[in-house]
């Protein structure tokens, strides 16, 4: 995969930089792997405007991802790789031996014809998925389980990965690129490999245009409003701010927001670096 800055002949593409998309092999999706997706524009089923800031956009089709690999022992041959606009990493199309086709999450490396499976007691390729149990220590995970037979929740977007790092009992505990350290159960399925597209952080847009396309409106900055309407607001000129903070009064800028209550905090061995 690789990125290419564009040359300034428009003040859009001055600072564009975009993905060359050199890894995509099919224009449009499976048919009966895709269905249409309404869009609420931030209303509820009265109409009423709930999220700000949300509306327009161009019109998608959601793409049926298999995120449980569950048919096991049975391989599946790569026959291409898409772009999908609902999530920030590539998905390809493969066909079982069977004669069933799904969508999964491409992984970095990917190429069209490779042979794939999933199950126990399975060789140790890019995009094989199996039990944490059986993949050896400090090999590079994503599309992690954290319930058995949930699918995958952990490093699905771009560039995404874990590492193994011990096993302890009914655990495995996971290393993630933040520091963070979490125990997961040693019966949860994981893929081999990291997630396809990790120059996906790399884009800059260039212009507001490009943000209208994924269906995001211009978000009005705090400072710029009346006191009656947010926290920041108000004050002559640009003397106004303070504790940056939500509408709501909540602060914004390094405030911790995650549950206490939360069920999954006692896996969390180590947080991430601040």
């Amino acid at each position: 995969m690789s990125i290419k800055k564009l040359k300034p002949v428009t003040p859009g593409q001055r600072f564009k930089i975009v993905n060359k998309f050199d890894q995509i092999t099919v224009s449009s999706p499976e048919k009966y792997l895709s269905k249409g997706k309404c869009k609420s524009g931030g209303r509820n089923n009265y109409g009423k405007m709930t999220m700000r800031y949300f509306g327009g956009g161009h019109k998608k089709k959601y793409r049926i991802i298999d995120f449980k690999r569950r048919k096991f022992g049975i391989s599946a041959i790569v026959k291409s790789i898409e772009y999908d606009p609902n999530r920030s990493s590539f998905i390809s199309l493969i066909h079982y031996k069977n004669g069933e086709k799904s969508y999964i999450i491409a992984m970095n490396g990917f190429k069209i014809g490779q042979e794939i499976i999933s199950g126990s007691k399975i060789p140790f390729k890019i995009g094989n998925s199996t039990f944490l149990s059986e993949i050896p220590l400090g090999t590079n995970i994503s599309c992690i389980e954290t319930k058995p037979g949930q699918g995958a929740k952990i490093a699905r977007s771009a560039g995404s990965y874990a590492q193994l790092f011990a096993k302890d009992g009914k655990y495995a505990t996971i290393k993630f690129p933040s520091g963070e350290i979490k125990m997961v159960l040693i019966n949860c399925m994981a893929t081999i490999g990291i997630v396809s597209n990790p120059d996906h952080q790399l884009e800059i847009y260039g212009k507001a245009g490009k943000n209208r396309h994924l269906g995001r409106r211009p978000r009005t900055r705090g400072v710029a409003m009346n006191p009656v309407d947010h926290p920041m607001g108000g004050g002559e000129g640009k003397a106004s701010g303070g504790i940056p903070r939500s509408r709501k009064g909540f602060p914004s800028k390094g405030f911790r927001t995650r549950s206490r209550k939360k069920y999954s905090n006692k896996y969390i061995l180590q947080r991430r670096k601040k």
